[in-house]
Formats: C-alpha cells, structure tokens, sequence
C-alpha cells in the first residue's frame, strides 16, 4: 500500500511516525532514530506530513519540503482531542496523522531560517531583560533588609548599582556589602547585554521594508515592528486582521452556551514577547496622550475617557494588531484615522 499521510511525532533522538494509505488504512506505525530520519522520508512517495508546531518543526519542516513532501504544521493544543487514551508516542503519532486530514484544522505557517533567527534574538533579549529583572529585584530586597530603600523605577537602581561599585557603599556588614557588589556588576552587565540586543534589532528593523512600515503605527518602535514580523513571518496566513489578533491573545474568552454570552480575560495565546510589546507601546502612547489631549485621536480619547487603564491600552494594542495586518497583506503604509 502507498503512504499517502504521515503524522509525526517530534522529539530530540526517536521520533514515532504514523503512515496511512489513501482509504485510511494503517501502512506502519514505527520508531526511527534521529539519524535515519532523513533518508527515511527521502525514500517515501510525496506525501502530506503533519507535524505540531514545537521545538524544532519548522527546521524539520523546511528539510521535508525540499523533498517534496507537503508538511503542515499544527497546534498542539488541536491535536491532543484526537489522542484516544494515555500518551505513548504511537498514539501521539496516530492523533497527528488524524488531525492533518480534517478539514476544519488550522495550521502554522514554516517560518524561514531568516525569521527564525531574528526570533532568536527577540527570545535571547527577552531571557536577559527577564534575568535583569530578578537582579533588580534582589538588590532592592537585600537593601531592604538593611533599611536601605531605592526610589522606584529601574533607573534608580542602575544608579545605585554605579555608586556602589565606585565605592559608595551603604551602611551594612561587610558580608553583605560584597554580596550585593556582585549582583550590582551582574546588573550592569545585563545592561550593556541588553543595549546591544536592542541596538541589533533597531538596525535590522531598518532595513527591513516590512518593519519599516509598522513603525508607521503610533506606539509600535523598531523592537516592537521587528517582533511582530518575526513571529507572523507571512500574515497572508490569516484570513482577516481578527484572525491575527486573535492570535496574539487579544480576543476576550468565549464562553458562551445556550444562547446566554459569557466573556471572560483575553485569551494570552499566541507569542507572549509580542504581545508585551504591544501592550507596552500603546500603554505608552496612552500616558502621552493622557499629557496631551489634544494630540489624541477621536478614538483614544474616548477609550481613555470611558474604560479602565488597562483594558484601554489591550484594546489600542488590538486595534494596531489589526492595522498591522492590513499593512502587511496590501503592502501599504500607515493611514491615520479620519476621527
């Protein structure tokens, strides 16, 4: 019998592969090393994989098209209702390989090595804002300790990290002193680590043309283009600007039955990194627009005026969520709102 779908089960050594015919018949279902993965799916018939869209798929995926197989990635959230009982790789497999035949099931566009790597950089800055983050938090909490209170603000705690290790050192024992001098040094290492990410992602926004167009947006900077184009990759992949937003995490969750509507938080899904910048542009563009009213538009004024700071500052980010897919798919640049 001929393999006319396959599901495939990623994982770093063995991977589990499923194969059906054209009527839906069970071919094989076997183990295959990481080794022999390749010149396995070299000697099948094109065929249409599917893979869930994990830790390295898209790698995975790219090598499988350049064998004329056709590889659909999916979620793996979609393809776990499809699991019939327990977790063996067999059965996870066979869940995949039932998943990418029906028709309703959405899938993941292959990101190319380019986006993958400008990802990359967006995952490590935001590893090293998160581990500034927690030294910061440290230095306050061990200041604390001694009575020592830093104004708030990130800005006031890289000042004091300087002072300190240019010898203004607080009152405490000696111990202690030394202590926080090497999380004041791992601080201001973070700082420079992440001055030089930035200005990376900066330089590669401009020159790319499709982040250039989403600097355009009022609150989106060259970080927040750069991400948003590196996590779309294609935004031809979504049916309509919604879509997108929806798959940022911006649409509330949908809960309701029996004819009684039920909507809850937003939903987070979606890339967490891209999402936060959102959010923090806009919440920026409302502080600004709360200095200066009369720079606001029709629509901003009236969302600050009637909704909570927060809720405020999700529904900008989901409007320019839209805005951005319109931009992407037509290739036209930003139109300020006629009110």
């Amino acid at each position: 019998m001929t393999v006319k779908t396959l599901g495939l089960d990623l994982a770093k050594d063995v991977f589990q592969v499923h194969g059906i015919s054209e009527t839906g018949r069970k071919v094989f279902n076997r183990k295959i090393k990481r080794a022999r993965l390749l010149a396995f799916f070299e000697s099948l018939p094109s065929c249409m994989a599917g893979m869930e869209a994990c830790g390295s798929a898209h790698h995975r995926g790219s090598q499988f098209r350049k064998l004329r197989h056709e590889v659909l990635l999916m979620p793996a959230t979609y393809v776990k209702p499809n699991v019939k009982r327990g977790k063996p790789d067999a059965a996870d497999a066979e869940a995949i390989c039932e998943a990418v035949r029906r028709p309703a099931m959405r899938f993941a566009e292959i990101k190319t090595e380019d986006r993958q790597a400008l990802l990359s950089v967006h995952r490590t800055r935001g590893l090293v804002v998160r581990q500034r983050t927690r030294a910061a938090t440290m230095i306050r909490g061990l200041l604390r300790e001694f009575g020592h209170v830093l104004p708030t603000g990130a800005g006031a705690v890289t000042a004091f990290a300087k002072r300190h290790l240019e010898g203004g050192h607080p009152g405490m024992p000696e111990l202690a002193s030394g202590g926080l001098g090497t999380l004041c040094c791992q601080l201001l290492g973070l700082n420079a680590r992440i001055d030089g990410f930035s200005r990376l992602i900066e330089r590669h926004a401009r020159r790319d043309a499709d982040a250039r167009r989403l600097m355009q947006v009022p609150g989106t900077g060259p970080i927040t283009a750069s991400a948003i184009v590196a996590a779309i990759s294609d935004a031809n992949q979504f049916r309509t600007g919604r879509y997108l937003a929806a798959w940022l995490g911006f649409t509330p969750l949908n809960k309701t039955s029996g004819g009684k509507e039920s909507l809850g938080h937003i939903t987070k899904k979606g890339t967490h990194c891209t999402r936060k910048l959102l959010i923090a542009g806009m919440t920026s563009r409302m502080l600004m627009a709360k200095r200066n009213p009369e720079k606001a538009g029709t629509w901003t004024a009236k969302m600050l005026a009637g909704k909570p700071v927060r809720l405020a500052a999700v529904a900008m980010a989901n409007k320019a969520a839209r805005a951005s897919w319109v931009m992407l798919t037509r290739l036209e640049d930003y139109r300020q709102p006629a009110a």
